[in-house]
């Protein structure tokens, strides 16, 4: 299975990115990006908010674009749809990790179970009524431990229901637009993907 092993600070400086919007804590000493001497075309637009997506979802081409054509079929507002499928994703942070990335090798690891059963998969959809807790063996480890003491006062998206103290939340609702705590655009990614 293929990963992003890009530096993340690199990447975000590129994007136009906060670091704090993936979790991370750390900003660039480098200079910031010098002004571009031509206007970026509207293609050039549309790739770029494409990437920045993938990239904060760790979703690689072939999936994000999977995710797309799934949001097409459906009724509604593809763009709206496409973040909602990229919300409901198992590695989406729910208060476990401090980062997209550290929550995709917890999940890896089958640190998390989801209904009570074993689940090692990522990419995994949850739906309202889920229950996300953490399996019995990994609850006594120091680090989830230590996860819950530093990320348990955070806040939470609206849809996730979480107990203060406890190891588990549940999936309340489904994930709306407003639930998205960073800027896009995507309408400019409906728009790249039917050219």
């Amino acid at each position: 299975m293929a990963k992003n092993t890009q530096p993340v600070l690199k990447r975000c400086k590129a994007l136009g990115l906060s670091p704090a919007v993936l979790g991370y804590s750390k900003e660039t000493k480098r200079n910031p990006k010098p002004q571009m001497r031509r206007k970026q075309s509207e293609y050039g637009k549309q790739l770029m908010e494409k990437q920045k997506v993938k990239f904060i979802y760790g979703v690689l081409e072939k999936q994000f674009h999977h995710y797309y054509e799934m949001a097409e079929r459906k009724r509604g507002i593809t763009g709206e749809i496409l973040l909602q499928y990229l919300e409901r994703r198992l590695d989406n942070r729910m208060g476990f990790a401090s980062t997209r990335r550290e929550a995709r090798q917890l999940v890896n690891h089958g640190h998390f179970t989801v209904n009570g059963k074993r689940c090692n998969i990522p990419s995994a959809m949850v739906k309202p009524g889920d229950v996300i807790a953490v399996c019995q063996k990994s609850q006594s480890s120091e680090k989830f431990k230590g996860l819950i003491e530093e990320y348990g006062k955070k806040a939470m998206p609206q849809w996730i229901e979480k107990q203060a103290e406890a190891f588990e939340g549940k999936i309340a609702a489904m994930p709306s637009r407003e639930d998205i705590d960073y800027e896009v655009s995507e309408n400019l990614i409906v728009e790249l993907y039917s050219r």
